[in-house]
């Protein structure tokens, strides 16, 4: 990339990123009440994402060759303890990450 389309491109990023922040405090007035379909999205939608991931990161997995989900499995206990326990999600991100590059990187 020369470095006008490197520019374009870090101004199409930060343009991006500034009208998904402030587009919402512009279309919903604080004096009016939040609409009911987007308190359901905001209730609803993380929870489907979080799905979605899941479904994506398992989709290859296979339980009849090589580590046999071994890895993955570990990975999710350890995300739902770490989530049972601590309740911070950031931890349980991490250290079920952790968890399974280390598996992948030293024992399998």
């Amino acid at each position: 990339m020369t470095l006008i389309q490197q520019i374009i491109t870090i101004l199409m990023i930060v343009l991006g990123t500034m009208l998904t922040r402030f587009l919402p405090f512009f279309l919903f007035s604080p004096e009016k009440p939040t609409p009911q379909y987007v308190r359901y999205l905001g209730k609803f939608l993380p929870s489907a994402v979080f799905g979605l991931l899941i479904i994506y990161c398992l989709k290859n997995v296979s339980l009849l060759e090589g580590t046999h989900g071994i890895p993955e499995a570990a990975s999710i206990l350890l995300v739902i303890a770490l989530h049972l326990w601590k309740r911070q999600m950031l931890i349980s991100i991490a250290g079920g990450t952790i968890c399974y590059m280390l598996l992948v990187q030293l024992v399998f």
